[in-house]
């Protein structure tokens, strides 16, 4: 008895010890609070794309529309809703820790390191509409995600697409 105690104790700390980027994220930090709205695109007081969900869990548009795009060009290296992998690391604590002007700069010229202890490779995906086209998408799926503010899965309710979005979306990818 004692001693399957000791083990659920044990078991705890651990699990108390392996915290995410969510467990130490406030809606109300300043990364990732919305400041302003503009044609359906939610930005930060420091104008970088952010997530909205309301009340009720439904997810703004860019938001589920990164879910999607995510799970086409990105879960195959980073694993499903960005929990990361043995090939790549979790991107929902990138989009949590990363400064988004060097999240955009690594996905869109990649990164190589190359060590003792490392050797890991991002490709380039700057040349592929498929991502940039949505990369601020992606972006606002994976800091929704990383911040505890959607869980895991699909988005069970999402904002209709507005006709300011279909039409960058065929703008970008040339339709």
């Amino acid at each position: 008895m004692i001693r399957h105690l000791t083990l659920l104790a044990a078991a705890g700390m651990l699990s108390a010890t392996a915290l995410s980027a969510a467990d130490n994220v406030s809606m109300d930090d300043p990364n990732i609070a919305v400041d302003y709205e503009e044609d359906g695109r939610y930005f930060t007081e420091d104008g970088v794309p952010t997530f909205n969900v309301a009340e009720d869990g439904t997810v703004d548009w860019p938001t589920f529309s990164g879910f999607r795009r995510y799970h086409a060009e990105c879960h195959v290296c980073h694993g499903p809703d960005g929990e990361g992998s043995t090939y790549a690391p979790a991107l929902k604590n990138s989009a949590i820790d990363m400064d988004y002007y060097d999240f955009l700069d690594v996905v869109t010229n990649g990164r190589q390191k190359v060590g003792a202890a490392e050797n890991s490779v991002m490709p380039a995906f700057g040349t592929n509409p498929n991502v940039m086209c949505y990369l601020d998408d992606i972006y606002t799926y994976l800091k929704a995600h990383g911040s505890g503010a959607i869980p895991r899965g699909r988005p069970a309710k999402k904002e209709r697409k507005s006709e300011v979005f279909a039409e960058m979306e065929d703008a970008c990818m040339g339709s």
